[in-house]
């Protein structure tokens, strides 16, 4: 399993919640130019010292698609990269890897998921170049995955359970860079699919065209709207779009959610299932990777699959939760069209624990809590839910409640807590309906 890793501390994270891997972005040659922390060859450096020191792997990616500028730089930015041997490069550009094939021949690489591989006869074509593993695409079904492993055995299939989808053929976006001028392709991406677009009241220049009315007295009051759009040459097939005091969405995906399908891919010898979120947050990185790592080993210890493993997934921020194509729905089953914004969860970060000792937990407050909340500790080494009855601020005085980012308290420590709480986080679990 490989697990983002925007950040050194996401990277101890994830390995410290049970990750094989994690990858990291090249700067300057990265779909994650921004919310990443591993700036140079330097710093990537000492992530993949730290990986291999914990006989875990580190994967660079380098998956933009790039014009002259960056061909004819890139040959010299990588170079310090590989002298701290990382495990393998992920890229897309064919110019690109036919340059490192030629200069590094010894090199692993693994074929991006931008490159867009929907079947075996590119997958063999791959093979033949060198490429050690394919990042398949994400708009493959099971069937067609196991169609691809059954015919080309020899190369090793890499395939996304998890996190945002893009709206876009494999990411292959151009509407950031056509809005905004941020170039998704070039790892700017702004996400401007998923920004709300409000109606604005408007009139005619002299040429036709629309134009924004000038004063806000002809400003209506809003009222919601539904629309059905119709393609003309699928009569009856009604895609629905909908506009409140909020905006409209019409190109938002869901987030992706195939922790069911682990036993199924694991069967069919799908080398490794990966995660996405370098821009996501630490607990982020190991509430998934700990539910998706029970996932890999209740399937390869043959265990029927839990179903509390969806409901666990549940208590991360979402957009709404798919299988993507994995198996084929409707299209409301891939866009969340009510609204933009995501789902906070069925649980909510309140704290990190800084100390701990025989009687108490030392929370770095991020969110408010309360004494007789319902809290869940979590941990490399298993959860656990509790209650108190009251807490202590830092000068050991009692209080009924942690007001929240900023504040430090000491909670009792409950029974069971493991003996080692590194890289451990502190939830309320939301009353239902919030």
């Amino acid at each position: 399993m490989a697990a983002p890793a925007g950040t050194p501390e996401h990277l101890e994270t994830a390995f410290a919640y049970g990750a094989d891997a994690v990858y990291a972005g090249q700067p300057r040659y990265s779909l994650r130019v921004r919310n990443n922390s591993f700036k140079d060859a330097s710093a990537l450096g000492a992530g993949i010292q730290r990986a291999h020191a914990l006989g875990k792997q580190f994967y660079v990616v380098s998956n933009i698609a790039p014009h002259n500028d960056k061909v004819r730089s890139y040959l010299r930015d990588l170079e310090p990269v590989l002298e701290h041997t990382p495990d393998a490069l992920i890229m897309s550009d064919p110019g690109l890897i036919m340059l490192v094939r030629e200069k590094w021949p010894d090199q692993p690489i693994h074929l991006s998921v931008q490159a867009n591989a929907v079947n075996w006869a590119t997958v063999e074509f791959w093979r033949r170049q060198g490429i050690s593993r394919v990042i398949l695409s994400r708009e493959l079904a099971l069937g067609e995955i196991r169609d691809i492993r059954e015919r080309v055995p020899q190369m090793e299939l890499e395939v996304f359970v998890h996190g945002a989808l893009c709206m876009a053929y494999s990411g292959r976006c151009l509407l950031s860079g056509y809005m905004n001028h941020r170039d998704a392709n070039q790892g700017a991406c702004t996400n401007a699919c998923r920004w709300n677009y409000k109606q604005v009241q408007h009139t005619h220049d002299h040429t036709g065209d629309l134009i924004a009315s000038s004063t806000q007295s002809n400003v209506q009051s809003f009222e919601p709207k539904e629309i059905l759009l119709e393609e003309p040459n699928r009569p009856g097939s009604f895609i629905p779009a909908y506009e409140d005091e909020h905006g409209t969405y019409i190109m938002n995906s869901r987030d992706l959610r195939a922790v069911q399908h682990v036993a199924e891919l694991a069967a069919m010898g799908v080398h490794s299932l990966k995660i996405e979120g370098r821009t996501k947050s630490t607990y982020y990185v190991a509430r998934t990777t700990q539910i998706y790592r029970r996932a890999i080993d209740q399937a390869v210890q043959g265990e029927n699959f839990d179903m509390s493993l969806m409901n666990e997934l549940e208590a991360l921020s979402n957009r709404g939760y798919t299988e993507g194509f994995l198996r084929r729905h409707m299209p409301q089953e891939y866009q969340t069209y009510e609204r933009g914004s995501s789902y906070l969860g069925t649980q909510q970060v309140v704290g990190t624990i800084t100390h701990h000792d025989g009687r108490w937990l030392t929370i770095d407050v991020k969110n408010k809590f309360s004494a007789g909340d319902l809290l869940e500790l979590i941990t490399p080494y298993g959860n656990l839910q509790f209650s108190i009855p009251t807490m202590e601020n830092r000068n050991g005085a009692k209080v009924d409640c942690a007001p929240g980012s900023g504040h430090i308290v000491r909670i009792p420590r409950p029974p069971h807590t493991p003996d080692a709480l590194d890289h451990s986080f502190l939830t309320r679990i939301l009353p239902s309906g919030i």
